[in-house]
């Protein structure tokens, strides 16, 4: 059963109590990799494996996600500024111990290319931050994973 999580702002990505963050360089430049996180959010179930669902909410304000295993967010978009940014926090969920959750992209350039980082900051019951603290190398894989694909999925648009 989903439910309602902290209200929390793009700030709670300095000062949430669990913070997770992975970086990797990409070829792609800043704003195709941008324009794929903010502005093709269906598109995201195509590179980022463990989502089997994404699809925009709230006239654009919003999204809907749902993950491999049956986890399902409802997210409020926080900061959706192109190229450099684009911040998520997470509104409902039926993650068991998971009170508050945002996710940060940044986007840098690195010579023709982007240094990408997402940062997941979180907070949830101690069981759930251990759980999460010891799965970072899981977590961490996904990302390089998910990132890779869309990189390869950007190659023909940035060639």
């Amino acid at each position: 059963m989903a439910r309602r999580l902290r209200p929390v702002g793009a700030d709670f990505v300095e000062t949430a109590p669990l913070r997770l963050v992975f970086a990797r360089e990409v070829s792609a430049p800043p704003q195709a990799v941008f324009s794929a996180l903010a502005e093709d959010v269906p598109g995201w179930s195509e590179w980022f494996s463990a989502v089997t669902l994404a699809r925009p909410s709230a006239d654009g304000g919003g999204r809907e996600v749902r993950l491999r295993g049956g986890t399902r967010f409802e997210e409020t978009i926080l900061v959706s500024q192109a190229p450099e940014v684009y911040t998520y926090r997470a509104d409902t969920s039926n993650a068991p111990g998971l009170h508050a959750l945002v996710e940060e992209w940044r986007l840098t350039p690195a010579g023709s290319g982007t240094c990408v980082r997402w940062t997941f900051a979180a907070d949830g019951t101690a069981v759930f931050r251990a759980a999460l603290t010891l799965g970072r190398s899981g977590l961490g894989r996904a990302f390089r994973g998910a990132v890779t694909a869309l990189d390869q999925r950007l190659a023909p648009a940035s060639a």
